[in-house]
């Protein structure tokens, strides 16, 4: 119970010196990865940098400590941060106080469901995503993750539109209008990098190298340069009047959607205090539910238009003309021919927030992570509702699944190569505590990761202690080494997300689920192709192929295989139709694959049917129910219903191979002596023998021997020989 419990106490059996020098080794390689990485994906999840140290802190060591797998590395990861930000998205803006909040709890929502299905061992509950959904998922997500990173290559600034391809337009047109050459060769340089080295060895940590790198050239380079003026310094006629008329959209977006939580909430009481007259409708309550209709047209138009200020602005190029501390700026190319100006193309830094007139930020420069917060994140329990909680709850599941997915598949590759036990369930809880505690420490929604994993395995790591290892890395970049950070260029972050969602990208699979069975390759591709359209509203092309996979399944199940089977040349009953087998005239013998219950139980009887009408001669009908392997009450009277149809056709009924528990229902319900004892075979062999011996010997057809009867080549000659002494006795 105490290995179950704190299941780390095992990681101690036989445990060394030696194999804590290998784990203290193989925590360092992994924290050189994990350091870098975690800030690249806590931007793709729509937060600043420095809450991916925050994921990166807690959970490592507590997936490690209360999981099953010694070498699983949790944290941060591509999938799990862009499904986080695409679930958040609708109900806060990406990168602010109330997005960070909701971040946090949505990763305590996902643990609270995965603690929730470990300890109630529905680990199982996994198998709804199927295999060609997954990879149809994770190819798509693979592009998006890359191609949301376009804008940070290319140093320019877009609204995001409500499906992710319009984005990418947005950022295909402001890169024309003016592309920030520094910063893309900053994002191909980093490439350049992490690709050459992972080609000489993939041991290098290469995403480390690259970042430190170009961190230097940055600081000594000036990558950086932004400056504060105030509106007055901007020589453009009309200028403050635009800046107005953009803060004053701001001040109506806000208004509006106050207004419309306001009468909300209002909704939300009438509803809670309604009766059940009328179905619970009021005059009152139509009226409000209209006004928030008319708040949510408002509220759209409002946005629209802070958009298209927010682009016009974005759009402005200005050159700078330094006196003393201060800039004056100017139209591109119209400053005046006496006054000196640097080379640089300024721009005004325009987020969705209201721009301080006073404090105006110009950048003439790339972009880079800037100031990280140093020490450890606050540790406060995240306040969760019932109201939150299970508007969070969609989200939380799905992520929860697909991050569980991508874990324990990562921990069952490796454990075919260690030989070591897995408990996807114990591997639930683990993963849930992870995101629990860590939510308490500031983290967001985790997973564990493929490549890190596949680091910590290469580095030989013997046990969770590697982990734990890492944690404390984690710690010590946030205690002493952030400032360090300060002059990262966002662009190598994005080309840190790029490199790592390569590995997710995987045509062949497509292929092989096609080989595989057609439908399944068209579900993956049906699923890519959904959830490329879709995005950034991710959870509907996993919905779509989970939907269209039930759908087939329930369909095979209304549809199970029944064959009409004969003697092939090996002596076996094989189907007649899919070998090309001659079937006896008088003998049918039908094999029925799968559980017979409601939603197939009168397609046995039309397929028995079609078997009458194509053979008139028909004499006996052999069922062959090895197949089924379970029987409920629908079943169990359509096949009674059978028996008495075809033996009120004059026709006899048998039944081989017949399962333990179906003979139970059989005899329970009675049908075991409607069928007669007699009736009852053990295998198709003692079956088709006696049938052959009813209906071929003493009767107006041609006897057993005579070779008109395929079936009668079942048995050597001194097998018939034996039987027929039996039926003469």
């Amino acid at each position: 119970m105490i290995y179950k419990i704190f299941p780390f106490f095992l990681w101690f059996k036989d445990y060394s010196f030696g194999n804590f020098r290998i784990d203290l080794l193989a925590g360092i390689t992994v924290a050189l990865v994990l350091i870098p990485q975690s800030m690249a994906y806590a931007q793709l999840a729509g937060l600043p940098a420095y809450y991916g140290l925050y994921a990166a802190f807690l959970p490592p060591m507590v997936a490690a400590l209360f999981g099953s797998s010694r070498q699983l590395a949790t944290g941060p990861v591509a999938v799990v941060s862009l499904m986080s930000a695409a679930s958040l998205e609708p109900l806060a803006t990406a990168g602010s106080a109330e997005f960070i909040a909701y971040s946090i709890v949505l990763a305590l929502t996902v643990g609270i469901f995965q603690f929730s299905l470990g300890v109630l061992r529905l680990g199982l509950v996994v198998n709804f995503l199927s295999h060609p959904v997954v990879n149809g998922f994770t190819n798509a997500a693979a592009i998006i993750i890359a191609s949301s990173q376009f804008s940070k290559f290319f140093g320019v600034y877009v609204d995001k539109a409500e499906h992710h391809y319009e984005t990418l337009i947005r950022v295909g047109q402001a890169a024309i209008d003016y592309t920030h050459f520094p910063t893309l060769l900053y994002g191909v340089g980093a490439v350049a990098i992490m690709y050459g080295l992972r080609k000489i060895n993939p041991r290098i940590p290469n995403v480390l190298i690259a970042v430190a790198v170009t961190t230097v050239i940055s600081y000594f380079t000036g990558f950086n340069k932004d400056t504060y003026v105030t509106v007055d310094a901007i020589q453009i006629n009309g200028f403050e009047e635009k800046v107005e008329a953009f803060n004053h959209s701001v001040r109506e977006i806000e208004r509006i959607g106050q207004t419309r939580a306001d009468v909300g909430l209002d909704i939300d009481n009438l509803k809670a205090h309604a009766d059940d007259s009328h179905g619970g409708k009021t005059p009152e309550l139509v009226r409000l539910e209209s006004e928030v209709e008319i708040l949510s047209i408002e509220l759209a138009k409002a946005k629209k238009l802070s958009s298209e200020l927010r682009t016009e602005l974005r759009y402005m190029k200005f050159t700078g003309v330094s006196q003393s501390e201060n800039y004056i700026f100017y139209p591109m190319g119209e400053a005046p021919s006496d006054m000196e100006t640097d080379s640089s193309t300024w721009r005004i830094s325009v987020g969705t927030v209201e721009l301080d007139p006073s404090k105006l930020k110009f950048t003439g420069g790339g972009a880079i992570v800037g100031k990280i917060p140093e020490g450890l994140p606050t540790f406060v329990v995240p306040s969760l509702d019932g109201k939150t909680f299970f508007k969070l709850l969609p989200y939380a599941i799905i992520i929860s699944l697909l991050g569980f997915m991508e874990a324990i598949a990562i921990a069952k590759a490796m454990a075919a190569q260690t030989g070591q036990k897995l408990d996807p369930n114990q591997e639930l809880i683990g993963q849930g505590l992870a995101n629990i505690l860590g939510s308490i420490g500031s983290s967001y929604a985790v997973s564990g990761s493929f490549s890190r994993s596949a680091v910590n395995l290469q580095a030989g790591a013997i046990s969770g202690i590697s982990s734990v290892i890492t944690s404390v890395m984690v710690v010590i970049t946030l205690l002493f080494f952030t400032p360090l950070l300060y002059h990262l260029p966002q662009a190598v972050l994005a080309a840190v997300i790029m490199m790592a969602v390569i590995g997710l990208v995987n045509v062949k699979g497509f292929i092989h689920a096609w080989k595989a069975q057609w439908y399944d390759g068209a579900i993956a591709i049906f699923s890519f192709l959904v959830t490329l359209y879709f995005a950034p509203h991710l959870d509907k092309g996993i919905m779509v192929g989970v939907v269209l996979s039930m759908c087939i399944f329930l369909y095979k199940s209304m549809r199970p295989v029944v064959a009409s089977l004969s003697l092939s040349e090996e002596k076996v009953l094989k189907s007649a139709d899919y070998y090309r087998l001659k079937g006896c005239r008088h003998i049918s013998v039908v094999r029925f694959d799968g559980a017979l219950f409601f939603a197939n139980a009168s397609y046995l009887d039309e397929q028995v049917l079609k078997f009458r009408n194509e053979q008139p001669d028909l004499r006996y009908i052999l069922l062959d129910a090895r197949g089924i392997n379970d029987m409920d009450a629908s079943g169990e009277e359509a096949l009674e219903m059978l028996v008495k149809r075809v033996r009120s056709g004059g026709l006899g009924f048998a039944v081989c191979g017949v399962k333990g528990q179906i003979l139970d229902v059989m005899e329970r319900t009675g049908l075991y002596d409607e069928i007669g004892k007699e009736n009852i075979y053990a295998d198709s062999r003692a079956a088709t023998t006696a049938i052959i011996e009813k209906i071929h010997r003493g009767t107006d057809l041609p006897e057993g021997g005579c070779g008109a009867c395929p079936l009668t080549q079942y048995l050597p000659l001194e097998d018939q020989k034996h039987i027929n002494k039996v039926m003469t006795s």
